[in-house]
């Protein structure tokens, strides 16, 4: 007799052996496995240190900028971090700044895309890289291209921040290129959350690029919903500027066709009416006539827009 509380001998039967084998094999695939990822992982790491390793021996003035052109894409580059990638995002985008802010280094703007996408990729949700990366390439390479793509990188990755779209609409603003300007604000308003001051800026940039139907059908939108009184009057004075605008460009046109007509500037605007070049002649938003110099044709509006 066994002692009390111990098990009795008894054989293994089949199932149990099998389960066994079972679990015995599972084990080994898993240790193979295992040994798999880290032999890929210090494997990774000794290349990559190899690569920097051989990099920094090349003189800089040789090949300025040489130590970052093999830094893997943030994709891959997630994996050897162990689940840190916010943290590395993070030292990689201080070592941006100070990089970037290196004179002596002629070519630093090359890899500004790349350095900044691996910033995205390891933390997609990080808003400064994309901005500062924005404000680098306008401003210290010269390239507004460069800046919209770092700032449409960061509209992709969140796709619920207006920031983004709105900050390359004023990029684009400052280039002049009011088109792009207002493609990108356009995207911004249609953002929930975005502040109203991109309608303004969308209705402005409207304005620029001659599509007078659109600036005044926002501008009346902004001037009708507007809570504070100097929106209005802010809204109320781009209308003004619309409207007096495709006015004096119609008034001018009928003037110079008259000249061809009768070989002589009209002695006023009536004298439109009176030949029947036009049923009435209009007046501007505050209900004043236009200003007309019968010695050069000019036209123009009774006040300055902005002034009120």
């Amino acid at each position: 007799m066994l002692p009390a509380g111990l098990p009795e001998d008894r054989p293994v039967t089949m199932v149990e052996k099998e389960k066994a084998e079972k679990m015995s094999s599972g084990e080994k695939l898993l240790r193979r496995q295992r040994n798999l990822i880290i032999f890929l992982l210090i494997g990774s790491l000794l290349l990559f240190s190899w690569l920097k390793l051989q990099s920094d021996r090349v003189a800089r003035k040789k090949v300025p900028g040489s130590s970052i052109i093999y830094l893997p894409s943030g994709k891959y580059l997630k994996h050897l971090t162990f689940g840190y990638s916010s943290l590395v995002a993070d030292i990689i985008y201080l070592w941006a700044i100070q990089y970037y802010g290196n004179y002596a280094i002629p070519d630093r703007f090359k890899y500004l895309e790349h350095i900044f996408s691996i910033i995205s990729e390891l933390d997609p949700k990080y808003v400064d890289p994309y901005e500062v990366g924005a404000l680098i390439a306008v401003y210290e390479a010269g390239d507004p291209n460069l800046a919209y793509k770092i700032l449409d990188m960061g509209l992709e990755k969140n796709p619920d921040m207006w920031i983004f779209p709105f900050q390359a609409g004023h990029i684009a603003q400052m280039q002049k290129d009011f088109e792009v300007a207002r493609e990108y604000y356009r995207k911004a308003m249609e953002i929930p959350g975005a502040p109203p001051i991109v309608k303004r800026l969308y209705a402005h940039a409207a304005y620029r690029t001659m599509d007078y139907q659109e600036a005044w059908e926002m501008w009346k939108e902004v001037y009708e919903t507007a809570q504070e009184d100097w929106v209005k009057e802010i809204a109320y004075n781009h209308l003004y500027r619309v409207k007096s605008t495709v006015d004096t460009t119609a008034l001018t046109a009928l003037v110079n066709k008259f000249r061809e007509k009768y070989g002589r500037l009209p002695s006023d605007l009536k004298a439109l009416v009176r030949v029947g070049l036009l049923k009435e002649v209009p007046k501007d938003l505050d209900g004043k006539d236009y200003v007309y110099d019968p010695k050069t044709g000019e036209v123009k509006p009774a006040r300055v827009w902005w002034k009120r």
